[in-house]
């Protein structure tokens, strides 16, 4: 069943609630669930967006609908597939579905509505049951094998088209996954779920891929320029700061400066050579153990000097701070107790073995954080 509410294109099938809803300039945002409600967690669509007047046609006999919000239209099908085109009618992202569903038997010509008829049974949309009540969820779309992709955040590779490659959904040391994309074809899309997965960006099929959550949630828009696809992204999840002058200069850091005196020969070699340099960067070790938060005296004896001469330089100091704290260290224990630590499911709170026996900062808990 296909049908209007508040603005907002639905589809019941069966215990499947899926919504497009009008989510900012040319934008909507498509949550799936097959619980009751949807959770209510907004993720990175943190902003408050205005109130989007959209176009709601259903067509109830054939069993489809459509809404158009600016440039961008989304459009249910009979066969409870769901595709996005531009203000052109050109098509930016449909589900891939391989399939026989009841509706072929109302005598419909599956070619004029694009449907493959087949006996693979895989759908756009797939949610499986596991342990605890949460989904696997795997979301797909039809690929088009001359789209350019860019973004997603930083992984180890050399190429900036992410076409035909598959990434982890997931944040390492050296990796920042975020996973929102544009396209060549004029559109940007937002995974907007903070679970643990994966997407493939195949030659045959676009899949994102969720190992454990609650409903499906994703954004998605559409622009003549990647600069406005930019901006309407940024109008929904927030706008970056302007940095201060100081850190839009040169920074110098490596791995690492072992003494207060190696830091300061470089910084002051910086000056004697007339080199630009704005920040420089005190990596790990500097501390007597981890968790300490403090230099540590046979090598680094006098800090308040050491920063005192940098500012009169004009360089600024940043100290790379660990989320590491050993367990012998003298702030491990009230740490636990107050429950700022990420936990383990059994035993003690140990997640790391790096030069002794290591607990993690939990700095989801803002108290952790303060502290």
């Amino acid at each position: 069943m296909i049908y209007e509410s508040d603005n907002c294109l639905y589809l019941r099938n069966g215990n499947e609630l899926l919504e497009v809803k009008p989510w900012g300039e040319n934008s909507f945002r498509v949550r799936s669930t097959k619980y009751a409600t949807y959770t209510g967690v907004n993720n990175a669509l943190s902003e408050a967006v205005p109130d989007n007047i959209a176009t709601v046609t259903v067509n109830e006999n054939q069993k489809q609908g459509e809404i158009t919000n600016g440039q961008l239209t989304a459009r249910i099908d009979m066969y409870k597939n769901l595709s996005f085109y531009n203000q052109k009618g050109e098509v930016l992202l449909k589900g891939f579905q391989r399939n026989r569903i009841d509706d072929m038997s109302a005598g419909v010509d599956a070619e004029k509505v694009n449907h493959f008829n087949s006996a693979l049974n895989i759908d756009s949309r797939e949610f499986k049951p596991i342990l605890g009540g949460d989904f696997e969820l795997k979301v797909r779309f039809e690929s088009d094998p001359d789209e350019k992709l860019f973004g997603m955040g930083q992984y180890q590779q050399d190429f900036l088209n992410l076409k035909n490659a598959k990434l982890e959904l997931a944040h390492r040391n050296s990796q920042a996954s975020v996973p929102f994309l544009i396209s060549s074809k004029g559109y940007g899309f937002l995974w907007n779920n903070p679970a643990i997965g994966d997407v493939s960006f195949a030659k045959n099929v676009t899949e994102w891929h969720s190992l454990s959550t609650k409903e499906m949630d994703y954004w998605i828009t559409c622009g003549d320029t990647p600069s406005t696809i930019e901006e309407q992204y940024a109008d929904v999840t927030g706008k970056v700061p302007m940095m201060p002058d100081f850190a839009m200069g040169y920074w110098q850091c490596k791995l690492r400066y072992r003494t207060q005196e190696e830091l300061l020969n470089a910084a002051r070699e910086f000056k004697k050579r007339k080199l630009p340099i704005s920040v420089i960067v005190i990596d790990y070790f500097h501390w007597p153990k981890s968790g300490e938060y403090t230099f540590d005296k046979k090598y680094w004896p006098n800090p308040e000097e050491m920063i005192q001469e940098l500012h009169e330089m004009g360089i600024k100091l940043m100290v790379s701070v660990w989320p590491t704290v050993d367990e012998t260290s003298s702030h491990y224990k009230e740490m636990v107790e107050k429950g700022y630590l990420v936990q383990t499911e059994r035993g003690v709170p140990i997640t790391m073995n790096f030069l002794g026996n290591n607990g993690f900062v939990d700095f989801t808990n803002p108290d952790a954080g303060s502290f």
